[in-house]
């Protein structure tokens, strides 16, 4: 366990702020890969869309430029609660399902955590009145969430579905990569400026906050997490972590090895996030869990109220 952890942490660190001089060359080793990523990526925003899909519901879309764990999700969670006769759209990354999933449907879930995915199940169980729905196709999850009488619809890491109109909101990391490549290189997905394609960019810290309170804390708490850049934990643990286990994203655990981990450290509980936390909650394992709020600014209501306006 130790050692895939460490593997974590240190591809984390190589995509977004290198340190060793291998780490930095094998950056520049691979920039032509890079290169060859850009360009299908490129072609696939400004060549090959034809006109985009316009749906009568408005759409409004939150992502990032580089490889998750930037916040969009609790942003969205978030803004979503605003409203009414929301329906929140994704992929469902890691899930055991293929094709089009309603996860939830105002509030009441419909699957488990494996067909749906982690994120999703995750948006299923913080919004009690909204609908959740996973799709490869996001134009067919649209299309379907029309026919249930949504008003409103969240597209989940939707800024490089060009192919969609949309309001699109991109979360900038807060601190930003010190790699400025795209993958395998670096962190981004799309260019550093593609921000200026944005409607809106926001940063932690500027436009929202984060605040964490720890549930069911213990004596000994062991962190186990499977979320992208999971360092970023580290300013909100209390001091009774007494360690950490890192697995990749979206990872999908198995009873057996946790009880394992409890017992190897000596914990007396796992201490884990909202999004690992839905993936375990059928485990007869004590839980502490990182409850996350965002504060959202008034900045970021003000724009997607005029957007809305603009839609009526």
């Amino acid at each position: 366990m130790f050692n895939k952890s460490k593997i974590v942490l240190w591809v984390e660190e190589y995509l977004f702020h290198p340190k060793s001089v291998f780490q930095r060359l094998l950056s520049y080793l691979l920039l032509p890969l890079s290169a060859i990523y850009c360009t299908i990526v490129m072609y696939k925003r400004f060549i090959a869309p034809k006109k985009p899909f316009t749906s009568k519901i408005p759409i409004i879309s939150i992502g990032n430029l580089t490889v998750g764990g930037n916040g969009k999700t609790p942003l969205c969670i978030t803004l979503a609660k605003e409203y009414q006769n929301v329906a929140i759209i994704l992929r469902g990354y890691g899930r055991g399902s293929h094709g089009l999933v309603l996860v939830s449907q105002e509030g009441q879930i419909k699957c488990d955590a494996r067909a749906s995915g982690d994120e999703a199940m995750l948006f299923a169980k913080s919004l009690p009145h909204a609908t959740v729905i996973v799709s490869e196709d996001r134009i067919e999850a649209i299309t379907y969430a029309k026919t249930l009488g949504i008003r409103l619809i969240f597209l989940d890491d939707g800024f490089s579905k060009s192919h969609i109109a949309k309001f699109d909101i991109l979360v900038k990391p807060n601190p930003e990569p010190n790699n400025p490549f795209c993958l395998p290189s670096g962190p981004y997905r799309e260019p550093k400026f593609l921000y200026k394609k944005a409607n809106l960019v926001v940063e932690e810290g500027v436009d929202f906050d984060r605040y964490v309170t720890v549930l069911n804390p213990t004596e000994r708490m062991l962190l186990v997490t499977a979320i992208s850049k999971p360092s970023r934990l580290d300013k909100y643990l209390p001091p009774n972590v007494i360690g950490k286990v890192t697995f990749r994203d979206h990872y999908i655990y198995r009873e057996d090895e946790l009880l394992e981990l409890l017992h190897s450290h000596n914990a007396t509980s796992i201490l884990t996030t909202q999004k690992d936390a839905v993936k375990m909650s059928n485990f007869y394992i004590p839980l502490s869990i990182l409850e996350l709020e965002v504060k959202v600014s008034q900045n970021i209501k003000d724009h997607i109220k005029s957007f809305l306006a603009q839609k009526r």
